[in-house]
């Protein structure tokens, strides 16, 4: 990050006192255990912990000052009682005063800034897409999921002083958030992954998804790149009726940045970009839509398809995002992340897959798709129906909205498939042994609030 003084960065953030202090801020961090040198600390109220109950050991760890609630009573004594002379810059809403820093820091940095959206593939996109940048360019990619009013900041904060390229995600599940994101990054790329129904109970429907992802321009620079996914028909009808500039990618013939010859594999996924064959080591055909846009980007920064296809065939899988486990001769799929209904049909179809060129019982386990709001009995109810479509020999799950997808599956499955719900996470782990073979292949898929890594670890335990 760039150097500041503490003054200065007082009058960034628009503190209500400034200090007369002449320190110089290098580096933020919102955690007390982690202080680098010439650090400024954030104090941040989670949902776990208060920051402001910190601030006191942030400063003792070495950070020149903290930046806290104007409305916090706050003490910056050591342990013996003795006030420090590192001061506190008091402000109205202390994640608002990062996003302010990151704003400027983003408006006196030199290098350029993709910025990642969509209802899912973000973070595989960008690990992607990092792979090959990284190749080239000094790139700084998004710590993990870092993809809110917290993670985006500090994303730009990370970015080392000869960083060429910076990768961001940005998330959202309310609607005017990635805007004010866009607006703070101010991005010479943005790039929609896809869309499709999830946090409906924050936006209401597919439309407002759709209105809200696009809102990934509202900060992008001028003459800034702008691609989209060319399977989504409303998001294409949406871009035109706005007369947005963009450049499609994906697997349909009309797209403009196109992958083709896809070949689907229990362990790979292989297709052909300008006639180059890539060899992509993760599975499911949305993967290869993940792939479609990275290579999009890439080409975008100059790369040839042959040097795209050397990067991404060096990949790894990312942890709990269709992650293919081997505990003994039991196969796993871990996909415990996130779920919407696009994300479980394409985990549905990817189990088939699997199972099918493996020659092994696919055995789906799975809890229920979060944050769906009203519409959350009709897709489980849909989801369900998918069970059914793939004939998936044995399902299962726990009490809740995803019993409608189970008791939905049952009426339509023969009566030889086994459907079962549990009360708990608990008795479902306790139970696995009953219904798990050695040999099978199992999806364990839910929203990431469900904890059904749980699950994961319990059949290691039992099978490896």
């Amino acid at each position: 990050m760039i150097p500041l003084t503490v003054n200065k960065l007082a009058e960034i953030i628009k503190s209500k006192n400034i200090p007369a202090v002449n320190l110089q801020v290098k580096s933020v961090s919102i955690d007390s255990r982690n202080i680098p040198k010439g650090c400024v600390f954030f104090a941040i109220k989670g949902e776990n912990h208060d920051g402001h109950d910190y601030v006191s050991k942030a400063i003792e760890s070495g950070a020149v000052c903290a930046v806290v609630g104007a409305d916090r009573c706050v003490c910056h004594n050591n342990e013996k009682g003795e006030h420090t002379g590192s001061p506190l810059l008091r402000v109205d809403d202390t994640v608002a005063a990062m996003g302010r820093l990151g704003s400027f820091v983003r408006q006196n940095s030199k290098f350029k800034i993709v910025a990642i959206t969509g209802s899912a593939g973000k973070t595989t996109t960008k690990n992607m897409l990092s792979a090959v940048i990284d190749s080239k360019f000094k790139c700084s990619p998004s710590p993990k999921s870092f993809n809110n009013n917290i993670g985006v900041p500090l994303t730009i904060f990370a970015a080392p002083d000869d960083c060429e390229i910076v990768i961001s995600e940005l998330g959202t599940n309310h609607i005017g958030e990635i805007e004010v994101l866009s607006k703070m990054i101010e991005p010479d790329v943005a790039v929609i992954t896809t869309v499709c129904p999830a946090h409906l109970e924050g936006f209401g429907s597919l439309d407002a998804i759709v209105k809200e992802k696009v809102s990934i321009t509202a900060g992008l620079k001028k003459g800034g790149k702008f691609f989209i996914s060319g399977g989504k028909e409303k998001l294409l009808d949406y871009c035109k009726k706005n007369n947005l500039k963009f450049t499609t990618f994906g697997t349909t013939p009309d797209c403009d940045v196109l992958v083709e010859n896809i070949r689907l594999t229990g362990d790979k996924s292989t297709f052909t970009v300008e006639g180059v064959e890539v060899n992509l080591p993760l599975v499911g055909k949305a993967n290869v839509e993940n792939a479609s846009a990275a290579w999009a980007v890439a080409k975008h920064f100059g790369f040839s398809a042959a040097e795209f296809a050397d990067a991404v065939s060096k990949i790894k899988p990312v942890t709990m995002r269709m992650e293919i486990l081997q505990f003994g001769t039991l196969g796993v799929i871990s996909d415990c992340y996130n779920a919407n209904p696009g994300s479980m049909e394409n985990a549905l179809q990817s189990l088939a897959l699997v199972a099918e060129q493996k020659k092994k019982r696919p055995v789906f386990i799975f809890g229920k798709m979060g944050e769906l709001g009203g519409e959350s009995q009709r897709l489980h109810i849909e989801l369900g129906r998918q069970i059914a479509q793939y004939e998936i020999p044995a399902s299962l799950t726990i009490a809740g909205d995803s019993a409608m997808a189970a008791e939905t599956a049952k009426k339509l499955l023969r009566s030889d498939n086994t459907v079962e719900v549990f009360e708990n996470l608990k008795e479902l782990a306790d139970n696995l042994h009953k219904f798990v073979k050695p040999d099978d292949i199992v999806l364990v898929k839910a929203s990431r609030s469900q904890r059904f890594e749980k699950i994961v670890d319990k059949l290691k335990g039992l099978f490896t």
